[in-house]
């Protein structure tokens, strides 16, 4: 009886039992180093950080060639580059979940000055664009042959994204966590992309058109965010990779 009348504890006392107050700072110990291991586990299994970037609200000047097709794109003229392709491609959208053809419409071939933001990922680059900015400079611009290289045919597994939200508008702009909002997006007009890990290296990514060079919105928004295998050939036009399928051949794996 005495053990356990010393063990015991009453709230108004100004200290616990030694026995008690002992057990009581080891399990405190054990549960602090508990929360320790627990957080760092934790930590340890999170995705990196996306390595995408969305400059939201910071809007650049830009001026170049508008090109209609297959996907609305602004070629602005690259001194520097010597005998390389003298142009930087970049791939245009509006804001939101939408392409940006009827912002361009009519304007293939002519020079523009415009206002947007930038979204990249990897080397790749996106312009969303301020609608109203955009100003033909009442010039065509000098026809560009953008430089190409047939890559042949070629068997790819991957998945189809929304280039938008992939490159540093969403984080993760890729699989089924993103399925619904990319299927709005491509039906609304982005750009869909074909993704293909590499087991090292950065992803490959292949802007997708149908065998004619033509978009294919509507037609892969069956597919988007499922593991995919697509048969097509495969050609790099002013440093942009373009997958030519047929998406009727598109096989889920």
């Amino acid at each position: 009886m005495r053990k356990h009348e010393e063990d015991f504890y009453i709230g108004y006392l100004s200290s616990a039992p030694k026995g008690l107050a002992s057990v009581t700072r080891l399990r405190i110990l054990i549960l602090i180093a508990f929360a320790l291991i627990a957080g760092g586990a934790i930590t340890a299994l999170q995705s990196k950080f996306w390595p995408g970037v969305f400059e939201f609200g910071t809007y650049r000047d830009f001026e170049g060639m508008i090109l209609e097709r297959p996907y609305p794109t602004l070629l602005v003229k690259r001194p520097e580059a010597g005998d390389h392709f003298p142009y930087s491609r970049y791939l245009l959208v509006n804001p939101f979940k939408f392409g940006a053809d009827e912002t361009v419409q009519g304007l293939n071939g002519q020079t523009v000055s415009l206002k947007g933001q930038l979204v990249f990922q990897d080397g790749k680059t996106m312009i969303e664009v301020a609608p109203e900015s955009v100003k033909p400079l009442g010039n065509s611009a000098e026809p560009v042959s953008l430089p190409s290289s047939e890559w042949g045919r070629h068997t790819l597994r991957g998945e189809i994204v929304d280039s938008k939200c992939y490159l540093g508008a969403m984080n993760p702009g890729n699989l089924k966590t993103h399925k619904a909002c990319a299927v709005r997006c491509i039906s609304g007009g982005i750009p869909p992309v074909f993704l293909v890990r590499q087991k090292e290296g950065a992803a490959l990514y292949f802007l997708m058109v149908d065998e004619e060079g033509n978009q294919v919105n509507e037609a892969c928004l069956p597919f988007v965010a499922e593991p995919l295998e697509i048969t097509g050939n495969v050609r790099q036009e002013g440093g942009m990779l373009i997958l030519y399928a047929n998406p009727e051949t598109y096989i889920r794996l």
